[in-house]
């Protein structure tokens, strides 16, 4: 395949980048041909066309099917799907009459609630959280169309989105699990009514963390990385894929809501079938990827990074988020396990091997929700479904050995392996500190219900004891803006991080925001944000997604095979607002150097140093005197799109440089925005 794509390399740019050491990264950019490259695919129900998007004929060997064409045919997403669904035991036996009944008492007691002036919105919810905890209890099956109906009753959101959140077939199953086992006149209930709606409940602040017997050993006196060996590899990074199969040329690019491009959705003050904004075949600002975008990016990998068949990267890094951003009703495990295999596959034939890979909090059904092993009811398995399919994708393609594969199916899609270089690398399957699985919301006091953060220092412990160094994988951080994660479980990675940084922890690595950004975890947990205290950094990173107002973009990290430090990052992107008027039988779209970390933001920094947290921390030590230098960073921030916001005031400048040093919410918590 990398032979195929240099054989047909347009030659229509000269010249080569240079990385810091002199080797050659490649071409500085590369336009892909007009047309399909249908190889990729062994057979399809719709061929690629210049004016539509191919539908292939995909044969899962881990799963013994070929995926039905009206899983991904736009014309017939199915909004219903026959998928498990699962709810905790009943405590009582009652007749349907009787569920009748103490459903309806639900309701008047939760409606008097409500009513009461004399409480606060905060009590008020927790108080009718503890309603509806008895009817998780005693009839579960009737909490979803309760849910359902309270929220259209009260106006909570619209008609259509109560569905979206609270039927059974999406949400309402999850949240009848969180009502049975969540203790909701307490933590747990502050936080479950924060998530509902800022106006209920404030976010309760971070809790105190017991380090005492956290870690098996005492942190080494004076523990110090180890030296560069001066021998340098290509370390690829993709994230955040997000394919779209159902993606329509043509359509509404521009929509009102939700994800465009799309057959059944307009621009505002347009109705159906009126187009304001016709998607381009590859890809459009508010879109996911399209076949032909996501392939387009492959294709230019190799003649982009100086990478080939005969010389190919050490290994890949995928930070997740396969599947598409679709509403809940239009998902399912099907749905998620195409996107799977679909991506992967190309991956397999455009990077080859190794590609370490986790999960995204899109990659699973419903989206977001992975529930610890420990559940009550038996309900700990019950996504064992996708660990054990991803599991075996990695194997098939010989990313992972089966024992690896067999540790992946164990601990929710997460591993630890080392690598061919020595490299230990250990995945996360970072759902369990995202805020939006709701299965997080129960059993608050504990930081770790999953048991994933004990699984990493038990592996990290071991890389100690070894003299091994590791990178940390996961999809949503921990951190920057404090937006995405929960408190406790991040405050509890931060105080992971520092124990095992920087002689053990080289790096650690994100996607999830779609755009280029970093964080640095200091010592102490943070509690001095100084040179002198920087430990490890947080490399997020950019989508292959344009969604939303973005480029479509990936990067390239220069690693030392002794330390596993980074010595510079290379960052392309392709330009979405070109898509439009390109013409497809002509030409395809062209990726283009962004920018080299270390040519970028100089500061003053040794030629002979890597890029640590200490680099970064120095960084932002010189956006503090130099604005314009927060002002470049806001532009590659979102890879150098058009529709990205300026950030030119000193409020913003001082935020986004208060992001960097936030490695965990509590941090992120003392920003002030801008």
């Amino acid at each position: 395949m990398y032979l195929l794509l240099y054989a047909t390399l347009v030659t229509s740019c000269h010249g080569v980048s240079q990385s810091t050491n002199g080797a050659p990264i490649g071409l500085p950019a590369y336009t892909v041909s007009a047309g399909f490259p249908t190889s990729v695919f062994s057979s399809y129900y719709i061929p690629p066309a210049a004016t539509k998007e191919p539908q292939p004929a995909l044969y899962d060997p881990v799963l013994n099917i070929t995926y039905p064409l009206n899983l991904t045919n736009p014309d017939t997403i199915p909004t219903i799907d026959d998928d498990p669904i699962f709810f905790p035991q009943p405590a009582l036996n009652v007749s349907n009459a009787t569920a009748v009944s103490i459903v309806q008492a639900a309701i008047a007691n939760i409606t008097a609630i409500i009513q009461n002036p004399a409480s606060s919105n905060c009590t008020k919810c927790q108080n009718a959280l503890s309603v509806a905890k008895t009817v998780a209890q005693a009839t579960p099956q009737s909490v979803p169309d309760m849910l359902v109906a309270l929220c259209q009753a009260y106006k909570f959101k619209s008609n259509t989105t109560c569905v979206e959140n609270y039927a059974t077939t999406n949400f309402g199953a999850i949240w009848t699990q969180v009502l049975a086992f969540a203790t909701v006149d307490g933590l747990d209930g502050r936080y479950i009514c924060n998530q509902l709606s800022s106006t209920f409940c404030s976010q309760p602040s971070t809790s105190p963390l017991n380090t005492t017997g956290l870690f098996p050993k005492p942190k080494p006196e004076n523990a110090t990385a180890p030296k560069a060996s001066g021998k340098r590899v290509k370390v690829l990074h993709l994230s955040d894929f997000h394919l779209d199969p159902r993606y329509v040329v043509g359509s509404e690019a521009n929509c009102s809501s939700g994800l465009c491009c799309r057959p059944d959705v307009h621009a505002t003050g347009l109705t159906l079938p009126q187009v304001e904004v016709p998607a381009a075949l590859y890809g459009a600002f508010r879109c996911d990827t399209p076949y032909y975008l996501g392939l387009a990016a492959l294709q230019s990998i190799g003649p982009l990074t100086g990478t080939s068949a005969a010389d190919p990267f050490a290994w890949s890094i995928y930070t997740g988020d396969l599947v598409s951003h679709d509403t809940q009703n239009q998902l399912s495990r099907a749905y998620v396990e195409y996107s799977e295999y679909s991506i992967y596959e190309m991956f397999k034939s455009y990077i080859g091997g190794p590609v370490f890979a986790v999960l995204g909090n899109h990659d699973t059904n419903p989206e977001a929700i992975d529930a610890p092993r420990t559940e009550p009811d038996g309900l700990g398995k019950q996504f064992s479904w996708n660990y054990n399919h991803v599991a075996s994708l990695w194997q098939n393609n010989d990313w992972l050995n089966s024992s690896d594969a067999d540790e992946a199916r164990l601990h929710y899609g997460a591993y630890s392996v080392k690598n061919q270089y020595g490299l230990r690398i250990i995945t996360l399957n970072t759902d369990f500190w995202y805020k939006s699985n709701f299965l997080n919301y129960y059993n608050m006091t504990n930081p770790d219900v999953s048991g994933m953060q004990a699984f990493l220092i038990q592996e990290l412990q071991a890389a100690e004891d070894a003299g091994e160094r590791v990178w940390i994988l996961g999809h949503v951080l921990t951190g920057w803006d404090g937006t995405n994660p929960l408190p406790n479980p991040t405050d509890l990675f931060y105080q992971i991080v520092d124990r095992y940084s920087p002689h053990v922890i080289a790096n650690v690595f994100f996607g999830h925001t779609h755009e280029d950004e970093f964080m640095i975890y200091y010592a102490n947990n943070g509690t001095d944000l100084s040179s002198a205290n920087a430990l490890t950094t947080g490399w997020i990173g950019p989508s292959v997604t344009p969604l939303t107002n973005l480029n479509s973009g990936f990067r390239v990290y220069e690693i030392d095979t002794g330390s596993f430090d980074v010595y510079d990052a290379y960052t392309w992107y392709s330009n979405v607002s070109e898509f439009q008027t390109l013409d497809p039988t002509a030409t395809g779209p062209s990726y283009r150097f962004e920018y080299s970390t270390r040519e970028t933001y100089e500061a003053n920094w040794p030629a002979e140093a890597p890029l640590n947290a200490t680099y970064w921390h120095a960084v932002t030590e010189a956006m503090e005197t130099n604005r314009s230098m927060v002002s470049t960073f806001n532009t590659l921030e979102g890879k150098s799109s058009i529709k990205s916001p300026s950030c030119t005031s000193a409020a913003c400048a001082q935020a986004k440089i208060c992001y960097m040093r936030s490695g965990s919410v509590a941090l992120a918590q003392r920003c002030l925005k801008g």
